[in-house]
């Protein structure tokens, strides 16, 4: 009876302990329990809030990842948020659950080829902006990323001419342009 008793009473003891651990975003989520729209709303809000320098966007985006873990776009803003602060090992992780959750968006491929970039693992990063081109091979931002990251590490390949005659036309702004102009007059660049 009483090998009973303190049976039950480790059963019920685990019991309680687990479920505190349930309040965790990175606990698993019971498919009833996911509020997508929610989550949706909280990092929208995020988003307002990292654009205009208020504070509070990394609660809300953990907010949104209570209520849905499943939310690529949160885990992809918080790893931003990570990245800002050089939290280069929380930024890599939360990039990759986002590209596991958007394997269609280049952006978590991109930030975590960029987060791979400031750890100083620049072969992985070129690998890492090359699979971002790979689901999106027009993705300006990351074509400005990956040839940057080439010409500043002397990683120079094939398609970098091609890359850096695309964005001296095509690049994000007037600075992006005129730099792979300036590129391109360089001879480095024009030996394959």
């Amino acid at each position: 009876m009483t090998r009973m008793f303190i049976t039950l009473c480790c059963a019920l003891c685990l019991l309680g302990c687990g479920a505190g651990l349930s309040t965790s975003p990175y606990a698993g989520q019971h498919e009833a329990l996911r509020d997508p729209l929610r989550a949706q709303q909280l990092t929208l809000q995020a988003v307002e809030c990292m654009d205009s320098g208020r504070e509070g966007a990394e609660r809300l985006l953990r907010d949104a990842l209570v209520a849905d873990i499943y939310h690529g776009p949160a885990h992809n803003n918080l790893g931003v948020i990570h990245l800002q602060r050089d939290e280069l090992y929380e930024a890599a992780s939360e990039f990759e659950w986002a590209r596991k959750l958007m394997p269609g968006h280049p952006d978590p491929r991109l930030n975590l080829a960029l987060t791979l970039e400031r750890a100083g693992r620049i072969d992985d990063a070129i690998e890492t902006f090359h699979t971002a081109l790979e689901v999106h091979p027009d993705h300006i931002p990351t074509i400005q990323a990956l040839t940057r990251c080439q010409l500043r590490f002397d990683r120079i390949e094939e398609r970098t001419r091609d890359r850096l005659e695309q964005l001296a036309i095509e690049g994000q702004t007037h600075q992006w342009r005129e730099w792979a102009k300036y590129q391109l007059t360089k001879d480095r660049v024009s030996v394959h």
